[in-house]
Protein backbone atom coordinates (compact mmCIF):
# COMPACT_ATOMS: atom_id res chain seq x y z
CA UNK A 1 0.00 0.00 0.00
CA UNK A 2 1.03 3.12 -0.58
CA UNK A 3 -1.15 6.58 0.24
CA UNK A 4 -0.03 10.31 0.11
CA UNK A 5 -2.08 12.90 1.94
CA UNK A 6 -1.92 16.42 4.11
CA UNK A 7 -0.71 16.08 7.57
CA UNK A 8 -4.18 17.88 8.31
CA UNK A 9 -6.30 15.73 6.73
CA UNK A 10 -4.66 12.61 8.62
CA UNK A 11 -5.17 14.35 11.85
CA UNK A 12 -8.08 14.78 11.56
CA UNK A 13 -9.15 11.62 10.17
CA UNK A 14 -7.06 10.28 13.36
CA UNK A 15 -8.76 11.99 15.80
CA UNK A 16 -12.13 11.22 14.54
CA UNK A 17 -11.91 7.54 14.95
CA UNK A 18 -9.54 7.24 17.82
CA UNK A 19 -12.54 7.90 19.79
CA UNK A 20 -13.47 4.33 18.97
CA UNK A 21 -10.08 2.99 20.52
CA UNK A 22 -10.75 0.93 23.38
CA UNK A 23 -8.90 1.77 26.32
CA UNK A 24 -8.50 -1.89 27.23
CA UNK A 25 -8.87 -4.91 25.66
CA UNK A 26 -8.07 -8.60 25.51
CA UNK A 27 -7.79 -8.34 21.39
CA UNK A 28 -4.71 -6.44 20.43
CA UNK A 29 -5.74 -5.68 16.85
CA UNK A 30 -8.20 -3.63 18.19
CA UNK A 31 -5.42 -1.18 19.49
CA UNK A 32 -5.21 -0.22 16.14
CA UNK A 33 -6.20 2.14 13.37
CA UNK A 34 -7.32 0.53 10.39
CA UNK A 35 -6.27 2.66 7.25
CA UNK A 36 -8.02 0.90 4.27
CA UNK A 37 -7.37 2.25 0.72
CA UNK A 38 -8.26 -1.40 -0.98
CA UNK A 39 -10.61 0.44 -3.43
CA UNK A 40 -10.96 4.27 -4.34
CA UNK A 41 -10.85 6.00 -1.26
CA UNK A 42 -8.71 6.33 1.85
CA UNK A 43 -11.10 5.16 5.22
CA UNK A 44 -9.58 5.05 8.18
CA UNK A 45 -11.26 2.77 11.09
CA UNK A 46 -11.35 2.03 14.88
CA UNK A 47 -13.67 -0.41 16.86
CA UNK A 48 -13.84 -1.39 20.38
CA UNK A 49 -16.94 -3.45 19.64
CA UNK A 50 -19.63 -0.97 21.23
CA UNK A 51 -19.19 1.61 18.95
CA UNK A 52 -17.31 1.74 15.59
CA UNK A 53 -16.18 4.46 13.37
CA UNK A 54 -15.33 5.18 9.75
CA UNK A 55 -14.40 8.45 8.05
CA UNK A 56 -13.28 9.14 4.62
CA UNK A 57 -10.26 10.94 4.19
CA UNK A 58 -8.59 12.96 1.18
CA UNK A 59 -5.29 11.67 -0.63
CA UNK A 60 -4.22 9.80 -3.25
CA UNK A 61 -3.49 6.22 -3.52
CA UNK A 62 -0.47 5.11 -5.44
CA UNK A 63 -0.88 1.60 -4.56
CA UNK A 64 -4.06 -0.17 -3.08
CA UNK A 65 -3.91 -2.02 0.06
CA UNK A 66 -4.85 -2.49 4.27
CA UNK A 67 -2.67 -1.95 6.97
CA UNK A 68 -3.73 -1.72 11.05
CA UNK A 69 -1.00 0.58 12.83
CA UNK A 70 -1.25 0.89 16.73
CA UNK A 71 -3.48 3.69 17.35
CA UNK A 72 -1.76 5.58 20.21
CA UNK A 73 1.59 5.50 18.44
CA UNK A 74 0.39 6.26 15.24
CA UNK A 75 -1.83 9.28 17.08
CA UNK A 76 1.44 10.71 18.46
CA UNK A 77 3.41 10.30 15.07
CA UNK A 78 0.48 12.29 13.18
CA UNK A 79 0.02 14.81 15.80
CA UNK A 80 3.84 15.91 15.65
CA UNK A 81 4.54 15.40 12.22
CA UNK A 82 5.73 18.84 10.02
CA UNK A 83 2.40 20.68 8.60
CA UNK A 84 2.78 19.00 4.54
CA UNK A 85 2.21 16.26 2.83
CA UNK A 86 2.62 12.74 4.41
CA UNK A 87 3.63 9.48 3.00
CA UNK A 88 2.56 5.79 4.40
CA UNK A 89 3.77 3.06 2.66
CA UNK A 90 3.63 -0.59 3.50
CA UNK A 91 5.11 -4.02 2.14
CA UNK A 92 3.94 -7.38 2.24
CA UNK A 93 5.48 -8.23 5.49
CA UNK A 94 3.73 -5.08 7.11
CA UNK A 95 6.85 -3.07 7.47
CA UNK A 96 5.45 0.25 7.60
CA UNK A 97 7.20 3.92 6.46
CA UNK A 98 5.90 7.00 7.88
CA UNK A 99 7.37 9.83 5.55
CA UNK A 100 6.87 13.71 5.83
CA UNK A 101 9.67 16.18 4.85
CA UNK A 102 12.80 14.85 6.34
CA UNK A 103 11.00 12.97 8.85
CA UNK A 104 11.31 9.26 8.10
CA UNK A 105 9.33 6.25 10.71
CA UNK A 106 10.02 2.41 10.38
CA UNK A 107 7.22 0.78 12.35
CA UNK A 108 5.72 -2.57 12.31
CA UNK A 109 2.13 -2.64 11.44
CA UNK A 110 -0.60 -5.58 11.72
CA UNK A 111 -2.51 -7.43 8.85
CA UNK A 112 -5.99 -5.44 8.23
CA UNK A 113 -7.68 -8.95 7.86
CA UNK A 114 -7.61 -9.64 11.56
CA UNK A 115 -9.25 -6.32 12.29
CA UNK A 116 -13.09 -5.91 12.92
CA UNK A 117 -14.24 -4.14 10.18
CA UNK A 118 -18.10 -2.12 11.13
CA UNK A 119 -20.91 -4.76 10.74
CA UNK A 120 -23.19 -4.03 7.54
CA UNK A 121 -26.05 -3.24 8.62
CA UNK A 122 -28.86 -2.28 5.99
CA UNK A 123 -29.99 1.05 6.18
CA UNK A 124 -33.24 2.10 6.10
CA UNK A 125 -35.41 5.45 6.04
CA UNK A 126 -32.67 8.24 7.68
CA UNK A 127 -34.09 10.24 10.63
CA UNK A 128 -32.76 13.81 9.01
CA UNK A 129 -31.32 15.83 12.22
CA UNK A 130 -29.14 19.27 12.00
CA UNK A 131 -25.76 18.12 13.40
CA UNK A 132 -26.38 21.48 15.66
CA UNK A 133 -29.35 20.19 17.20
CA UNK A 134 -27.87 16.58 17.58
CA UNK A 135 -24.82 17.97 19.70
CA UNK A 136 -27.12 20.32 21.69
CA UNK A 137 -29.46 17.34 22.41
CA UNK A 138 -26.78 15.02 23.65
CA UNK A 139 -25.07 18.15 25.71
CA UNK A 140 -28.79 19.29 27.20
CA UNK A 141 -29.51 15.44 28.73
CA UNK A 142 -25.94 13.68 28.88
CA UNK A 143 -24.99 14.87 32.44
CA UNK A 144 -27.74 12.53 33.98
CA UNK A 145 -26.94 9.42 32.74
CA UNK A 146 -25.27 7.20 35.50
CA UNK A 147 -22.43 5.54 35.53
CA UNK A 148 -23.38 2.77 37.29
CA UNK A 149 -22.75 -0.43 34.94
CA UNK A 150 -25.48 -2.29 37.19
CA UNK A 151 -28.11 -0.68 35.43
CA UNK A 152 -27.43 -0.60 32.08
CA UNK A 153 -30.70 1.31 30.69
CA UNK A 154 -29.63 4.14 33.02
CA UNK A 155 -26.30 4.38 31.28
CA UNK A 156 -28.00 5.06 27.92
CA UNK A 157 -30.14 7.26 27.02
CA UNK A 158 -33.58 6.82 25.26
CA UNK A 159 -34.32 8.20 21.58
CA UNK A 160 -38.39 7.82 21.37
CA UNK A 161 -39.66 8.87 18.05
CA UNK A 162 -43.51 9.53 17.20
CA UNK A 163 -44.24 10.66 13.84
CA UNK A 164 -42.48 14.04 13.76
CA UNK A 165 -41.28 14.21 17.29
CA UNK A 166 -37.85 13.29 18.84
CA UNK A 167 -37.98 12.57 22.48
CA UNK A 168 -34.61 11.93 23.88
CA UNK A 169 -34.29 10.89 28.08
CA UNK A 170 -31.69 10.11 30.56
CA UNK A 171 -31.72 9.59 34.10
CA UNK A 172 -29.80 8.30 37.03
CA UNK A 173 -31.97 7.54 39.83
CA UNK A 174 -31.76 11.42 41.45
CA UNK A 175 -33.06 13.24 38.20
CA UNK A 176 -34.36 12.95 34.84
CA UNK A 177 -33.41 15.37 31.76
CA UNK A 178 -35.69 15.12 28.61
CA UNK A 179 -35.73 16.91 25.65
CA UNK A 180 -38.28 17.44 22.63
CA UNK A 181 -37.14 18.11 19.16
CA UNK A 182 -39.69 18.85 16.34
CA UNK A 183 -38.44 16.80 13.05
CA UNK A 184 -39.17 18.82 9.66
CA UNK A 185 -40.28 15.03 8.48
CA UNK A 186 -42.43 12.22 10.29
CA UNK A 187 -41.17 8.81 10.67
CA UNK A 188 -42.17 5.50 11.75
CA UNK A 189 -42.46 4.96 15.51
CA UNK A 190 -39.31 3.78 17.27
CA UNK A 191 -38.12 3.47 20.96
CA UNK A 192 -33.91 2.36 21.67
CA UNK A 193 -31.53 3.29 24.25
CA UNK A 194 -28.09 4.48 22.71
CA UNK A 195 -25.26 4.11 25.26
CA UNK A 196 -24.29 7.05 27.02
CA UNK A 197 -20.20 6.42 26.11
CA UNK A 198 -21.26 5.99 21.97
CA UNK A 199 -23.15 9.73 22.58
CA UNK A 200 -20.55 11.51 24.50
CA UNK A 201 -17.82 10.20 21.40
CA UNK A 202 -20.04 11.31 18.79
CA UNK A 203 -21.05 14.86 20.33
CA UNK A 204 -16.87 15.61 20.62
CA UNK A 205 -16.66 14.63 16.54
CA UNK A 206 -19.49 15.97 15.28
CA UNK A 207 -18.75 19.60 13.88
CA UNK A 208 -22.04 21.09 15.17
CA UNK A 209 -23.32 23.18 11.71
CA UNK A 210 -26.49 24.09 11.74
CA UNK A 211 -27.03 24.04 7.87
CA UNK A 212 -25.34 20.13 7.78
CA UNK A 213 -27.30 17.26 8.12
CA UNK A 214 -26.82 13.77 9.85
CA UNK A 215 -28.55 10.57 8.70
CA UNK A 216 -29.54 8.47 11.63
CA UNK A 217 -30.29 4.92 10.82
CA UNK A 218 -31.78 2.47 13.56
CA UNK A 219 -32.21 -1.28 13.31
CA UNK A 220 -33.05 -3.51 15.67
CA UNK A 221 -29.41 -3.93 17.18
CA UNK A 222 -27.57 -1.06 15.85
CA UNK A 223 -27.76 2.92 15.55
CA UNK A 224 -26.03 3.88 12.64
CA UNK A 225 -25.05 8.09 12.96
CA UNK A 226 -23.32 9.30 9.20
CA UNK A 227 -22.45 12.76 9.01
CA UNK A 228 -19.74 14.73 6.53
CA UNK A 229 -17.88 11.58 5.41
CA UNK A 230 -17.97 10.01 8.61
CA UNK A 231 -20.02 6.91 9.87
CA UNK A 232 -20.55 6.00 13.60
CA UNK A 233 -22.22 2.57 14.54
CA UNK A 234 -23.02 2.10 18.00
CA UNK A 235 -24.67 -1.52 19.54
CA UNK A 236 -27.92 -0.36 21.56
CA UNK A 237 -28.87 -1.31 24.99
CA UNK A 238 -31.21 -4.02 25.04
CA UNK A 239 -34.00 -3.80 27.44
CA UNK A 240 -37.70 -1.88 28.02
CA UNK A 241 -36.92 1.86 29.22
CA UNK A 242 -38.86 3.23 32.32
CA UNK A 243 -42.05 4.57 31.99
CA UNK A 244 -41.06 8.18 32.17
CA UNK A 245 -44.20 9.46 31.73
CA UNK A 246 -45.72 7.82 35.05
CA UNK A 247 -42.64 10.26 36.80
CA UNK A 248 -44.26 13.33 34.97
CA UNK A 249 -46.38 15.57 36.54
CA UNK A 250 -48.03 18.25 35.37
CA UNK A 251 -49.67 19.48 39.09
CA UNK A 252 -47.76 21.52 40.89
CA UNK A 253 -48.53 23.96 44.81
CA UNK A 254 -45.87 26.36 44.03
CA UNK A 255 -44.46 28.28 40.52
CA UNK A 256 -41.76 30.49 40.31
CA UNK A 257 -39.97 32.50 37.56
CA UNK A 258 -36.62 33.29 38.52
CA UNK A 259 -33.64 34.77 36.31
CA UNK A 260 -31.36 31.87 35.46
CA UNK A 261 -28.09 33.49 35.55
CA UNK A 262 -28.26 35.06 38.96
CA UNK A 263 -30.03 31.52 39.91
CA UNK A 264 -26.68 29.51 38.83
CA UNK A 265 -24.32 32.23 40.13
CA UNK A 266 -25.89 31.79 43.66
CA UNK A 267 -25.84 28.26 43.57
CA UNK A 268 -22.32 27.95 42.10
CA UNK A 269 -21.32 30.58 44.81
CA UNK A 270 -22.83 28.81 47.41
CA UNK A 271 -21.01 25.13 46.52
CA UNK A 272 -17.71 27.03 47.22
CA UNK A 273 -18.83 25.56 50.56
CA UNK A 274 -18.96 22.11 49.55
CA UNK A 275 -15.73 20.14 49.68
CA UNK A 276 -16.03 17.23 47.49
CA UNK A 277 -18.14 14.42 48.37
CA UNK A 278 -20.00 16.41 51.38
CA UNK A 279 -23.63 16.34 50.04
CA UNK A 280 -24.76 19.46 51.51
CA UNK A 281 -28.11 20.31 50.32
CA UNK A 282 -28.45 24.08 49.22
CA UNK A 283 -31.74 25.08 50.91
CA UNK A 284 -34.83 27.39 48.65
CA UNK A 285 -37.33 29.10 51.01
CA UNK A 286 -39.98 30.58 48.53
CA UNK A 287 -41.90 33.52 49.59
CA UNK A 288 -44.03 35.79 47.37
CA UNK A 289 -41.19 37.51 45.66
CA UNK A 290 -38.00 36.37 47.07
CA UNK A 291 -36.20 33.16 47.09
CA UNK A 292 -33.89 32.70 50.36
CA UNK A 293 -30.78 30.14 49.51
CA UNK A 294 -29.22 28.92 52.30
CA UNK A 295 -26.01 26.51 52.63
CA UNK A 296 -24.16 25.49 55.40
CA UNK A 297 -21.15 23.18 55.42
CA UNK A 298 -18.19 22.24 58.27
CA UNK A 299 -16.71 25.47 56.66
CA UNK A 300 -18.96 27.68 57.08
CA UNK A 301 -22.78 29.50 55.66
CA UNK A 302 -24.25 31.24 53.35
CA UNK A 303 -27.16 32.61 52.23
CA UNK A 304 -28.77 34.99 49.43
CA UNK A 305 -31.92 36.42 47.62
CA UNK A 306 -33.09 36.59 44.72
CA UNK A 307 -36.32 38.21 43.39
CA UNK A 308 -38.68 35.64 42.25
CA UNK A 309 -42.34 35.61 40.10
CA UNK A 310 -44.26 32.88 42.48
CA UNK A 311 -47.52 32.12 42.48
CA UNK A 312 -48.98 29.33 45.00
CA UNK A 313 -47.68 27.98 48.11
CA UNK A 314 -44.67 29.13 50.24
CA UNK A 315 -41.86 25.80 50.44
CA UNK A 316 -39.24 25.02 52.19
CA UNK A 317 -37.25 22.67 50.26
CA UNK A 318 -33.51 21.31 49.92
CA UNK A 319 -31.47 20.00 47.13
CA UNK A 320 -28.24 19.03 45.49
CA UNK A 321 -26.82 21.66 44.55
CA UNK A 322 -25.24 19.84 41.60
CA UNK A 323 -28.27 18.85 40.02
CA UNK A 324 -29.31 22.35 39.46
CA UNK A 325 -26.32 23.90 38.52
CA UNK A 326 -25.81 20.89 35.55
CA UNK A 327 -29.70 21.48 34.58
CA UNK A 328 -29.17 25.07 34.47
CA UNK A 329 -25.77 25.38 32.47
CA UNK A 330 -27.26 23.74 29.62
CA UNK A 331 -31.39 25.71 29.42
CA UNK A 332 -30.29 29.02 26.79
CA UNK A 333 -33.57 30.74 27.87
CA UNK A 334 -32.71 34.36 30.43
CA UNK A 335 -35.41 33.15 32.74
CA UNK A 336 -37.00 29.64 34.07
CA UNK A 337 -39.74 28.24 35.79
CA UNK A 338 -39.96 26.12 38.29
CA UNK A 339 -42.80 23.67 39.17
CA UNK A 340 -43.09 22.41 43.06
CA UNK A 341 -45.86 20.21 45.07
CA UNK A 342 -44.39 19.96 48.21
CA UNK A 343 -40.58 19.14 50.03
CA UNK A 344 -40.84 15.50 48.93
CA UNK A 345 -42.11 15.60 46.03
CA UNK A 346 -39.86 16.50 42.63
CA UNK A 347 -39.23 19.99 41.20
CA UNK A 348 -39.62 20.50 37.56
CA UNK A 349 -37.57 22.46 35.49
CA UNK A 350 -39.51 23.30 32.45
CA UNK A 351 -40.49 25.71 29.50
CA UNK A 352 -44.14 26.74 28.38
CA UNK A 353 -43.89 24.33 24.75
CA UNK A 354 -41.97 21.59 26.73
CA UNK A 355 -39.03 21.41 24.61
CA UNK A 356 -37.08 20.71 27.89
CA UNK A 357 -37.87 19.41 31.23
CA UNK A 358 -35.86 18.67 33.95
CA UNK A 359 -36.69 16.76 36.88
CA UNK A 360 -34.60 16.46 40.23
CA UNK A 361 -35.60 14.93 43.28
CA UNK A 362 -35.41 17.12 46.43
CA UNK A 363 -33.19 15.36 49.50
CA UNK A 364 -33.66 15.80 53.48
CA UNK A 365 -32.36 18.48 55.61
CA UNK A 366 -32.40 19.46 58.91
CA UNK A 367 -34.76 22.75 59.29
CA UNK A 368 -32.31 23.35 62.73
CA UNK A 369 -29.07 24.12 60.36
Amino acid sequence: MKIICSKSELAKGVNTVSKAVPTRTTMPILECILIDASANEIKLMANDMEIGIETVIEGTIEERGVIAIDARFFSDVVRKLPDNDVTIETDDHFHTTITCEKANFNIVGRSGEDFSYLPVIPRNEPVVISQFTLKEVIRQTIFSISDNENNKLMTGELFEIEGNRLKVVSLDGHRISIRNIELKESYEDKKVVVPGKSLIEISKIIPGSSEEMVNIFITSNHIIFEFDRTTVVSRLIEGDYFKIDKMLSSDYETKFTINKRELLDCIDRATLLVKEGDKKPIIMNITDGNMKLKIQSAIGSMEEDIEIDKEGQDILIGFNPKFFIDALRVIDDETVDLYMVNPKAPCFIRNEEESYIYLILPVNFNTAG
